[in-house]
């Protein structure tokens, strides 16, 4: 019984240890802007939430009932035209890229946006891929990218989503 005690006292222990190296309630924005040629604005905020982080995004000026691939990438430069100066998909691990479901997979696969009939996509969606604040797997000072097309979660390196049609840098909230 003592050995029983003693493994959920350091379950318990290690729990507290792992919740306390977040910031409590961090949080982190991007604004998106159009890349050029392209209509697609709005924001992705990130919340630190214990060993999770909470990702709500709302997208405007997209095609009417598309989807469209969502990304972090790895650096947090949106400074040319195409939005290729944020670079590949966030991957502190090294895996390939894959379902956002999956365990092996780029840090930064989220799920694609569905826009509706007048080219508005919302959604919230929780990960433990991602965090906010310090670490390997932090977005801040990353990028997020909408893509003109889905993507197909199993194309490497990046599931053939298409051009850049929105980008944003990721801030630390003030």
């Amino acid at each position: 019984m003592t050995s029983k005690i003693a493994a959920a006292v350091s379950a318990v222990l290690a729990s507290a240890v792992l919740a306390s190296s977040y910031a409590a309630d961090s949080s982190a924005t991007a604004e998106l802007k159009p890349t050029q040629g392209n209509t697609a604005t709005g924001s992705v905020q990130f919340t630190q939430q214990g060993g999770k982080v909470v990702v709500a995004v709302s997208v405007s000026g997209l095609a009417p009932n598309s989807e469209h691939g969502l990304h972090v990438h790895e650096k947090g430069d949106c400074s040319a035209p195409d939005g290729m100066s944020a670079g590949g998909h966030f991957n502190p691990g090294g895996k390939p890229h894959a379902h956002f479901g999956q365990a092996e997979r780029h840090a930064g696969d989220l799920p694609n946006l569905r826009a509706d009939m007048n080219g508005h996509a919302n959604y919230k969606w929780e990960t433990d891929a991602l965090s906010v604040g310090s670490g390997a797997s932090s977005v801040i000072g990353r990028a997020v990218i909408v893509h003109r097309d889905p993507d197909d979660y199993k194309s490497q390196p990046a599931g053939n989503s298409g051009p850049r049609i929105a980008c944003g840098v990721i801030a630390a909230a003030k």
